[in-house]
């Protein structure tokens, strides 16, 4: 394999899926770079949650080829390199009787197996995980008493736990108030940043999104768009493929909010 490509985390080929006659993706090609952070956008029904499933092995390939990591999807195992985080925050069973100790250790059954206890170094990895959050003071807290984004912080912690190289985040804000936002977002920039990791982010909320990314791709059915946000925010032509008008409210990217 040549060197460029051990330079990506994801490669798709070609892929095209559909769900009896309804085709949902055709034809879509993207890679994604080490150390990058992509947003991933589109319209409702636009294959974006498809796209993702195929990534994490949930669908089968029908067409097309996926390489994770320099691996074709069909013999790849080191699936603890990929962290998912899906839509909790406003779905979560608050009666729920766990801890937020509790929940992130659940991030960890991979590694270690489900009936079997956790170690000093096991327990320090959860510790850890709940501080790159910030979540450190809420750790014995019952995580039905805790806010929608303080919540979402936790499930990021779970699929951190595991000392992902990827993270995929799938509408992560949906349910979270606007201060839990910007919150999150720097925490974003902080674990992609200071810590390396990859990030794919499925998003409506693109104006907040071109704030932080470095790419961004636009999906619906086929790709319509992938390159950095700037040239994103500069030859962007979204209502084409959105179906109706769009327009994209850009933010201060010198550090004003």
């Amino acid at each position: 394999m040549s060197l460029p490509e051990q330079n990506e985390v994801v490669q798709l080929k070609n892929i095209s899926f559909q769900y009896d006659n309804q085709k949902v993706l055709e034809h879509v090609s993207l890679n994604i770079k080490k150390g990058s952070f992509l947003g991933l956008v589109g319209p409702n029904g636009s294959g974006k949650s498809t796209l993702i499933k195929l990534l994490l092995g949930l669908h089968p390939l029908q067409a097309g080829e996926i390489t994770l990591f320099g691996e074709r999807i069909g013999k790849f195992k080191q699936w603890e390199k990929i962290g998912f985080v899906s839509q909790k925050a406003n779905s979560f069973n608050s009666g729920f009787p766990a801890t937020v100790f509790e929940v992130v250790s659940m991030g960890l059954y991979g590694k270690i197996g489900l009936f079997r206890f956790m170690n000093r170094k096991h327990k320090q990895l959860v510790k850890e995980a709940i501080d790159q959050v910030g979540m450190g003071k809420f750790i014995h807290r019952n995580i039905g008493e805790l806010s929608g984004g303080q919540q979402q912080r936790v499930f990021i912690a779970r699929a951190l736990v595991s000392e992902p190289e990827l993270l995929i985040l799938d509408e992560p804000t949906v349910g979270v108030d606007a201060a839990s936002v910007k919150q999150f977002y720097d925490m974003l920039d902080h674990l992609n940043k200071a810590k390396g990791i990859s990030l794919i982010l499925v998003t409506h909320d693109i104006g907040a999104m071109t704030d932080h990314v470095t790419d961004v791709a636009c999906l619906n059915k086929t790709l319509h768009f992938h390159g950095n946000t700037a040239d994103f925010e500069a030859n962007q032509d979204l209502s084409s493929f959105y179906g109706h008008d769009v327009h994209l409210l850009t933010h201060n990217h010198s550090g004003g909010h």
